[in-house]
């Protein structure tokens, strides 16, 4: 059975990995990351998943998760992040879709969901037996 002061811990990690991914994704990126995540590669859009990577690596190492650990997550994170970016640019790009359209909506919905999922998956990693 799962310890409560565990289920505790684990949420406090997920939320703040959540506020950390609102301020990365809102302050902390430029138009020109976002116009840069749609070319794979482009320095902008690999910097923008790096820093969001950062800010996960403080979280994760004040919330005493092991450096070896602490690292892996990140780098699984980074994975995830930049290809979840760049998919959900390339897809509103090829289908030009603009703020007034409904279905930009439906991807930049898919695309945080996908991020927010990330954050479960490296929550439950960090807490692996």
């Amino acid at each position: 059975m799962i310890e409560i002061e565990t289920i505790k811990q684990a949420l406090l990690l997920l939320v703040a990995l959540q506020m950390k991914h609102v301020i990365c994704d809102g302050p902390l990126q430029t138009l020109q990351m976002v116009r840069d995540k749609s070319v794979y590669l482009k320095p902008l859009g690999i910097i923008h998943a790096a820093i969001h990577c950062a800010a996960s690596f403080i979280i994760l190492e004040v919330a005493g998760v092991p450096l070896v650990d602490v690292l892996q997550l990140v780098l699984l994170e980074f994975v995830l992040h930049y290809h979840i970016d760049f998919i959900k640019e390339k897809i509103v790009k090829h289908f030009d879709w603009y703020h007034a359209d409904g279905p930009f909506w439906w991807a930049l919905i898919a695309d945080q969901t996908l991020h927010h999922m990330t954050y479960v998956l490296l929550v439950w990693l960090a807490f692996k037996p």
